[in-house]
């Protein structure tokens, strides 16, 4: 069988679904090498900076690693802003939705935020709320959220910031995305784990 017989999914039959999810699954396979030429076509994205977006996620990634970062971490900051082509308006839920089944809640959770966290930097030049963060005060990840984008990501637009290369991530990225989906044991909810080592 090359393609299912069904032209409405109500129509479908055992081989049909048995068919699709074996393809679905080898699909997935590739998902890691798919982020990551995505990542690269950051090089073209929102532009006015001092660096491409490419360059603001490799340096945040760089910083998170020489900061001890994990795996997890360093992954997550890597992809933070992979919306910003796709999702320009909620980038940050993009990001998320894509690693939420791959790392630990703690750190998708914080790229799922960190856009509202990040107001209190340019918020009150916009005419936005700089405090739009406080919304989330208390929540066991907060401080997480807020050493992030203090430490990885406002300040990494830096061209002369020594900055490692997409081939440097590649095998973690390719680590984290062979990962079971929703493995309770990688995305324990509800555990915070230090942001570095």
């Amino acid at each position: 069988m090359d393609q299912v017989k069904f032209r409405a999914m109500k129509d479908g039959d055992a081989a049909d679904y048995a068919f699709l999810t074996k393809h679905e699954i080898e699909h997935t396979k590739g998902t890691a090498s798919r982020l990551l030429n995505a990542l690269v076509g950051l090089d073209e994205g929102l532009s006015g900076y001092q660096i491409t977006r490419l360059g603001h996620s490799l340096q945040s990634a760089t910083r998170a690693e020489r900061d001890g970062a994990d795996i997890d971490w360093v992954v997550s900051t890597l992809l933070h802003d992979i919306g910003d082509i796709f999702a320009p308006y909620n980038h940050d839920e993009y990001a998320a939705s894509i690693l939420r089944p791959f790392v630990r809640e703690q750190c998708s959770w914080v790229v799922e935020k960190h856009g509202d966290f990040q107001m209190l930097y340019y918020g009150q030049q916009m005419g936005a709320n700089p405090d739009k963060r406080e919304t989330y005060r208390g929540h066991i990840y907060f401080d997480d959220c807020a050493i992030f984008c203090e430490r990885w990501d406002q300040n990494s637009f830096d061209p002369d910031y020594d900055t490692l290369p997409v081939s440097h991530f590649e095998e973690r990225v390719q680590e984290v995305f062979a990962r079971q989906a929703y493995d309770p044991s990688v995305i324990r909810p509800g555990v915070r784990d230090p942001l570095t080592r």
